[in-house]
């Protein structure tokens, strides 16, 4: 993605922002509580999901989540999959296969994450491989910049923000990137959480 192009969807972003009430960006952190939610995995298109069935090894197999957020597999087609958890999905496929066989059991494994959208965490800007994310456990804007590659040489870290829908609503937060890549403080390290969008500024000179 060349810079120019960047720009330009930083550009858009930020408009988008403003017509929706996105408070401006400060320097502080919201505080989190030291309790971190229940974090489930949901599956989204792209995702490869194995299915196991007990006892009916020609109906097991790993199928893809198609881009509709769809599977089909021996017996079933067309299963909504995406937006549930793999053991919801599961119990969902006994549902369907209690029509052909007595006490299906059914496994779901997730391989190949993906995730929908709402549980990704995005990268724009001046990183070195600026993407959307699967959102981790736990996860920090360490992790984020690890997987991302870390800032560009043109980057302003420290004019970086988060923007985060709280309460339905747009908010912006800055983060310390360049203290916390470059300086190694630990202190400017926060929490990310699903659906976070990182903007990462080109520097002015």
């Amino acid at each position: 993605m060349t810079r120019r192009r960047v720009g330009t969807i930083m550009l858009i972003l930020s408009a988008s922002l403003a017509l929706t009430g996105c408070t401006t960006t400060t320097s502080s952190y919201p505080e989190l509580s030291s309790k971190t939610p229940d974090h489930d995995y949901i599956i989204g298109p792209g995702d490869n999901v194995n299915i196991f069935v007990w006892r009916q090894p020609e109906l097991s197999s790993t199928v893809p989540v198609r881009p509709d957020g769809k599977i089909t597999t021996p017996l079933i087609e067309d299963l909504p999959a995406s937006g549930k958890t793999p053991t919801r999905l599961a119990r969902d496929m006994e549902k369907v296969l209690r029509k052909y066989i007595r006490d299906p059991v059914v496994t779901v494994i997730v391989t190949g994450f993906v995730g929908p959208y709402s549980q990704q965490v995005r990268v724009i800007g001046e990183a070195v491989n600026p993407q959307a994310i699967p959102y981790r456990e736990h996860m920090s804007v360490l992790d984020v910049m690890i997987a991302v590659g870390g800032l560009t040489e043109f980057a302003a870290g420290n004019r970086a923000s988060i923007v985060r829908r709280v309460n339905g609503k747009s908010q912006q937060f800055g983060v310390r990137l360049g203290d916390l890549v470059k300086e190694g403080d630990i202190e400017a390290n926060v929490p990310v959480r699903p659906g976070d969008t990182l903007i990462i500024p080109e520097s002015w000179f």
